[in-house]
């Protein structure tokens, strides 16, 4: 489970631009950094939702056809 009090958004960005060779302009690493810190809230709320034992993803996703 993501750990909010040990995810450090501005390393993760960090270790993530070089590792996929993504170079971030300065002015540009504050608003990364800033998504990256919104996105781990939005993943804990996520990882949070109780699901029983017995759910089973779908296999395949159908749209409703009206």
């Amino acid at each position: 489970m993501l750990d909010s009090a040990e995810f450090d958004p501005a390393a993760y960005v960090d270790q993530m631009a070089i590792a996929l060779e993504l170079p971030i302009a300065p002015e540009y690493r504050p608003g990364v950094i800033d998504n990256f810190s919104r996105i781990a809230a939005i993943a804990q709320l996520v990882l949070e939702f109780p699901l029983s034992e017995d759910t089973v993803a779908a296999s395949t996703f159908q749209p409703f056809q009206p």
